[in-house]
């Protein structure tokens, strides 16, 4: 397994992330705990979840599988770099969901309390609460450091000048704030480039792409629907007409280079300076090893451009809309 640093921070993570969304909802708790081992052991020491992932009816099933399976002992708490969320709502309560300062200390009990831990690694915010200012948040934030409960912060779903809000609020108060973005970035979504990872850049954040196969449309999904082993239904179905012909041309790519489609994506993402670590999220064991294998795909520059050719992507930004 390959480490990077997060960001500018000194905290090492492995270069995939293990998404645990699919926990509870999707796979079962054994099988999920089963995962989780299977993932330590191949060296992935970064795990992302979500204090709402579960469902409507189960928010916080995810963070309490991950927490039973952290009580197993065997130093698993101690070898993962944990990552959670806030934001989403989680009552209907008017407190329980955003950024307010009474929430972020609310939320931050509850997910310890769920993930039976006394401390989270990252804690996210998973969308910017455009009506909470930046002071009280790091208020918020500087508090839970001292108390020992988080050691860094972390945004998702930011535009560029939420990160640019947040950073030059944060050091105003002489405090570090954000130390990674999470964002959907693959190939066919690679909107990010404008202006959110010249942002990361700038201010020393790690991005962590969410959706690095665009909900398995990079996944070869075209072999699959020929071979009978998929369906491709709903919005996805309607993303994959819209952009079959570019998805040809790259499950041929693949093809050429010797890889299954899902590997050369994950691969043409760890090759993407600003990225720390794609999110993973398997449903079973085969998808998680079908994720590792990504790790030893080498892409040359002919490759890279021909990805690019299929996908043009934002090579002039955050001036991409200029002369």
């Amino acid at each position: 397994m390959q480490f990077t640093q997060l960001g500018r921070s000194g905290l090492k993570v492995s270069r995939l992330c293990l998404g645990t969304m699919n926990f509870g909802p999707q796979t079962e708790e054994t099988a999920a705990h089963s995962i989780m081992d299977s993932a330590l052991e191949s060296g992935i020491n970064f795990f992302d979840t979500a204090n709402v992932y579960g469902g409507s009816g189960r928010r916080g099933w995810t963070e309490e599988i991950i927490g039973r399976w952290f009580g197993q002992g065997g130093e698993r708490r101690e070898r993962t770099v944990l990552a959670t969320k806030l934001y989403g709502t989680m009552t209907d309560r008017p407190n329980d969901s955003k950024l307010s300062a009474l929430n972020i200390r609310r939320a931050l009990d509850a997910s310890l309390k769920r993930l039976q831990t006394d401390y989270i690694d990252i804690y996210q915010f998973h969308h910017i609460d455009r009506n909470t200012p930046w002071d009280e948040i790091w208020q918020a934030m500087e508090v839970a450091v001292q108390q020992g409960k988080i050691l860094y912060a972390g945004s998702s779903n930011f535009a560029g000048w939420h990160i640019a809000q947040a950073q030059e609020s944060a050091a105003r108060r002489n405090f570090t704030g954000l130390v990674s973005e999470q964002s959907i970035y693959n190939l066919l979504t690679r909107n990010v480039e404008l202006e959110v990872i010249p942002a990361a850049q700038q201010y020393g954040l790690g991005l962590i792409p969410w959706s690095p196969l665009h909900g398995g449309l990079l996944g070869g999904v075209l072999k699959k629907e020929r071979n009978g082993v998929r369906r491709t239904e709903g919005r996805a179905a309607e993303t994959l007409k819209k952009h079959q012909d570019q998805i040809r041309r790259y499950e041929d790519l693949a093809d050429d280079l010797g890889h299954e489609p899902g590997d050369v994506a994950l691969a043409w993402l760890l090759h993407q300076p600003a990225v720390t670590a794609p999110i993973v999220g398997p449903r079973t064991q085969e998808q998680l090893d079908a994720g590792l294998r990504a790790l030893d795909v080498t892409l040359d520059a002919d490759a890279l451009k021909r990805l690019d050719d299929i996908f043009p992507g934002h090579r002039t930004a955050p001036e991409d809309y200029a002369w």
